[in-house]
């Protein structure tokens, strides 16, 4: 017992160090339907702690993270189109992720749990996406805009031409994501059609994505039978939080490393380790044997791209790539990874 409440002590001071980090991101959904919580260095923020949990709240949304019994961290890196992407998944088992999986607009009540008083009262509507692992809702705290949508519900919310979807954009609500893990609020305006999403808090639902009915991307090497109820995203070493280029910052790279130590597959550190050693000692491709597993192909990519990002080009370095990174470019990313990296 005493050595898993050191764990679980452990495991909310990382989570703790992160959420004040304004360079760590935040996201909590399901492969389709994601919010995402991030703010500016600088930007005025309250923090608060409990038992329970932790929050953070800004003027253009907030987050909780609960501290659930058996969470387990899994940190993993994927490729993106031409980099990488570091993140961790706060996880569930299977058998305790579940959420409502309401396949219909349903009125769920006062938001009694909002991270500002001010929202306690405005009312929750489930959008009946149905997913595993979170709920979505809009939450309307104008009684007139809550009318009109209270009269669509018991229908599906997303379809074509949906006349609740009208009165949502009508009254640009704000956006509340709960899994077991915690919440995601964004008070942000929602978007115009094919509009781009604001700087900042901003949530993302795709229906030809959700039609999938994953729980997280197939890129995602989740260890069987967990289930990612919301994730974050340390800050990159190569790219700032618009995703724009900038000198490679050693420091974050070393600081993901110690978190894949913590919290990652041994086997993929091990991996990346051997090609980094092979590749600086001058070996040629065929030193290392790489098996065919998927994940496994991913990671000795980013190790090669880390490699190339921190030190430019070692004399076997495009040897290495060509061998083994041939698809640079031509890839395809998971929803998460476009818009973290």
């Amino acid at each position: 017992m005493g050595q898993t409440l050191t764990v679980a002590t452990e495991t909310l001071e990382f989570l703790a160090s992160h959420i004040a980090d304004a360079g760590t991101q935040w996201s909590l959904g399901t492969f389709g339907a994601i919010a995402e919580f991030m703010r500016d260095a600088g930007e005025p923020a309250t923090f608060s702690r409990d038992q329970s949990g932790l929050a953070v709240v800004t003027a253009r949304g907030g987050m909780r993270i609960e501290s659930a019994a058996g969470m387990r961290p899994f940190a993993f890196e994927t490729t993106t189109k031409e980099s990488w992407s570091s993140r961790v998944a706060l996880c569930l088992p299977a058998e305790h992720c579940a959420m409502n999986r309401r396949a219909i607009l349903t009125e769920v009540g006062p938001d009694t749990d909002a991270l500002r008083e001010q929202d306690k009262t405005a009312i929750l509507f489930d959008l009946g996406i149905g997913a595993t692992q979170a709920d979505f809702h809009v939450r309307i705290s104008d009684p007139g805009a809550a009318a009109q949508l209270r009269m669509h519900t018991g229908k599906p919310a997303l379809e074509p031409g949906s006349p609740a979807m009208q009165v949502i954009f009508a009254a640009n609500p704000h956006r509340v994501f709960v899994s077991r893990l915690g919440r995601v609020e964004v008070f942000q305006p929602i978007p115009p059609a094919h509009g781009k999403s604001p700087d900042g808090p901003h949530t993302h639902v795709l229906p030809n994505l959700l039609r999938h009915k994953r729980t997280h991307s197939a890129t995602e090497p989740i260890p069987g039978g967990w289930i990612p109820c919301a994730h974050l995203y340390p800050a990159h070493p190569s790219k700032d939080p618009a995703g724009n280029v900038q000198p490679f910052n050693q420091a974050r790279h070393e600081a993901f490393e110690d978190i894949l130590r913590a919290f990652g597959d041994p086997k993929f550190l091990a991996l990346k380790e051997r090609v980094v050693a092979a590749v600086v000692s001058g070996d040629e491709p065929s030193a290392v044997k790489i098996t065919s597993g998927r994940f496994l192909r991913t990671h000795v990519r980013v190790a090669l791209r880390q490699l190339k990002a921190a030190h430019g080009d070692f004399p076997m370095l495009a040897a290495w790539r060509a061998a083994h990174d041939r698809s640079t470019g031509n890839e395809t990313e998971d929803h998460h990874a476009r818009h973290h990296r």
